[in-house]
């Protein structure tokens, strides 16, 4: 079948796909694998593999790594406008700039695990290079990937399809990069990575094709360098883009929250032998995994927002039981992480393509959908640093500290674990009544 005889020619944001068959599904989302696999290597095992195998000092590792990040979240809007502009030229334009992406990304990827000295200087000098160049690379590869499908188009279960296929298949990744290393070594896990890119850009070309909204060459030519800031500024003046982006990093941080105090909340609050650490995080990403079938299902019945509202108060009934538990409750703990997965499902499937909703209903001369992305990924890597720069030093504060036995500190750990995420998640549901839901009623 011809990927472009599943699109509709029509005026800008109201093309739809006419279905979203699982083939053209799977060639759309395969390459949200190999994106999600780079990810879980790069933040979790870098850091331990620098520090233990070239001695490099876990402080200024941590600031180097804070500082690329930090570069990292901040170009993501500049992305999203150059992702804009290869819309407007053509859509093999795109697959061409994500292909020198992809191979940008796996060569950096494979040069950071692999340098060619070991002297202190070098390293820095190194890690940071690479590092710089494999989070430019995979940030815009994303950013294409994820425009890519928002401009596809449909109605809110398509667009929900749509965003499930590509974060399903994240998923797999995820699981995929947590034993690679671990059962192959990283050599394998590199070359895992390159097959994973190259046979995911192969199915992408194959795709569904956007419909083309290009601008016209003169619009082009005359836009001054004011006028491209302004339309670097432009989802800002969307009141409807503000509201969701408001939800989604509230909703963000109250998610990732507990994403960085899992292993202190599993090995000081419950005392769990090590090798249950497998059985919680397994637990909790296939639930994700078998939980978006369901979603995508809610979605059908009740619509995109009270969808993700359930799941948001699906999340906080789950952290509400979850400080219950103490020592020895790590079974219990096991039906918290795979309840837990289950509502992050939405948080997966549904802000994405609401997001796409958003884009949809603007009338532009130009496809605009990556400068939304790139603001949005901006908020989403945020998030990350929020949880982090907020819970760690508060749980210090008052009183914890890792492998502490003291009741205070174990209680605030279960604040900062359970309730704190419990209460931004309601903030977060209050809004998305509020700000979203109530107006489509």
């Amino acid at each position: 079948m011809n990927p472009d005889a599943l699109t509709t020619k029509a005026r800008p944001g109201a093309h739809a796909l006419l279905a979203m068959p699982w083939r053209q599904g799977l060639r759309y989302g395969l390459l949200g694998l190999p994106l999600a696999f780079v990810a879980l290597p790069l933040y979790v095992l870098l850091p331990n593999y620098y520090a233990r195998n070239f001695a490099v000092p876990l402080a200024g590792l941590g600031l180097l790594l804070l500082g690329v990040r930090l570069l990292d979240a901040l170009i993501d809007p500049l992305l999203g406008r150059w992702a804009d502009a290869l819309f407007a030229r053509s859509n093999a334009t795109v697959l061409g700039w994500g292909a020198l992406a992809a191979l940008l990304l796996g060569a950096s990827f494979a040069a950071l695990f692999f340098p060619p000295e070991r002297s202190l200087p070098f390293l820095w000098f190194w890690a940071g290079g690479c590092l710089m160049l494999c989070y430019a690379a995979f940030s815009a590869l994303t950013i294409l990937h994820q425009s890519w499908g928002a401009l596809l188009g449909g109605d809110a279960v398509v667009r929900s399809r749509i965003v499930a296929w590509r974060e399903g298949l994240g998923l797999a990744g995820v699981i995929l990069a947590s034993v690679s290393p671990v059962a192959f070594g990283l050599p394998v896990t590199v070359g895992l990575l390159w097959l994973a890119l190259a046979v995911g850009w192969v199915a992408w070309s194959r795709a569904p094709r956007p419909v083309q909204l290009a601008q016209p060459s003169h619009a082009r030519a005359t836009e001054s360098a004011p006028t491209r800031g302004l339309a670097l500024l432009a989802p800002w003046a969307v009141p409807e883009f503000r509201a969701l982006l408001a939800v989604f990093m509230l909703n963000g941080i109250a998610t990732a929250l507990p994403a960085t105090l899992l292993l202190f909340f599993v090995q000081d609050r419950l005392q769990a032998p090590a090798e249950m650490e497998a059985w919680f995080l397994g637990s909790y990403f296939v639930a994700a995994a078998l939980a978006l079938g369901p979603c995508l299902r809610a979605v059908r019945r009740w619509g995109l927002e009270r969808t993700w509202l359930a799941g948001m108060l699906l999340a906080v009934a789950v952290f509400a039981f979850a400080a219950q538990l103490g020592a020895g409750d790590s079974l219990a703990f096991v039906l918290v992480c795979a309840l837990s997965g289950a509502a992050m499902a939405a948080d997966l499937a549904l802000p994405s393509a609401l997001l796409a909703g958003v884009i949809a209903r603007q009338v532009n001369l130009a496809p605009a959908s990556g400068t939304y992305f790139g603001w949005w990924n901006l908020a989403s890597k945020l998030n990350l640093a929020l949880a982090a720069g907020t819970a760690l030093p508060l749980l210090s504060a008052f009183g914890y500290s890792p492998g502490s036995r003291d009741q205070e500190g174990l209680q605030a750990l279960t604040w900062a674990y359970c309730l704190l995420p419990c209460a931004l998640k309601l903030l977060a549901a209050g809004l998305l009544y509020f700000l979203l839901l109530r107006r489509r009623l």
